[in-house]
């Protein structure tokens, strides 16, 4: 177990939780988690999670889905050890309840609520239209294969998020801070783009395509500089561990 962030962080509540976050460093989906509880500078416990071997019995009667992350959240007097799961959930939960420049309360300024809609419709934009193609690249079984993937995905982010990030300044929406939309994608950009640099699993081409797009461009060199988003990050172990998992799909 390990302990990070500060005392209270974003804390509109006056409440300081107990919070226990059930994680692997390798997984993008519980790396949004730890993006959140730094960003809003929470106190947490965390448990690392084996990904590689059966869960443990204990481990599924916190999560019978035996994913990651989940969170154990108390608030003494008020909330006793809930259990939040799946990663867009727990984000969600934790900005919820504390408000920040990654996602305002709906009413805290009178925009705040189509900030939230313009996000929301980001991640869906996200989660149909982007996050289905990227293993399609993996999975290719060519070099041409991966080319031609490849073309059809940098094709699909110039028409779907290219314009989406008109206004980066140099996260979404002119924020200046991290935002629900980078906590949603950061941990898939910065695997893209290791990707591209180990040129196994994705082609040099593919950042050549992506390296054109200049609101892409300013918006994704913001997070890989991010210290939040880049924390829990290990390229050199993710490239290799993602290598291994590919080849066992293809080999299936």
């Amino acid at each position: 177990m390990a302990t990070n962030g500060a005392a209270n962080g974003h804390n509109s509540h006056n409440i300081s939780p107990k919070i226990t976050l059930y994680t692997n460093h390798s997984c993008p989906y519980a790396q949004r988690a730890h993006i959140t509880l730094d960003s809003l500078n929470l106190k947490y416990e965390e448990v690392i999670i084996d990904l590689a071997t059966p869960r443990p019995q204990w481990y599924l009667d916190i999560n019978p889905r035996g994913l990651v992350p989940s969170i154990k959240y108390s608030v003494p007097g008020i909330i006793d050890e809930e259990i939040v799961t799946e990663s867009a959930i727990v984000a969600q939960f934790l900005c919820d309840m504390f408000p920040s420049p990654l996602l305002p309360a709906s009413k805290e300024s009178p925009t705040s609520a189509l900030f939230r809609a313009r996000v929301n419709f980001f991640v869906d934009t996200w989660n149909t239209k982007i996050a289905p193609v990227q293993m399609s690249i993996m999975k290719a079984s060519s070099d041409s294969e991966k080319d031609t993937e490849c073309t059809k995905w940098a094709e699909i982010i110039k028409k779907e998020i290219e314009p989406l990030l008109a206004n980066v300044d140099p996260f979404f929406g002119g924020s200046s801070e991290l935002t629900f939309v980078e906590v949603f994608t950061a941990p898939f950009i910065l695997r893209w783009f290791a990707f591209i640099k180990d040129g196994e699993m994705f082609p040099s081409s593919l950042g050549e395509k992506l390296d054109a797009l200049p609101n892409f461009t300013k918006w994704r060199k913001a997070i890989q500089g991010n210290e939040h988003a880049v924390r829990v990050f290990d390229e050199e172990v993710i490239v290799s561990s993602t290598k291994k998992r590919v080849k066992q799909m293809q080999a299936k």
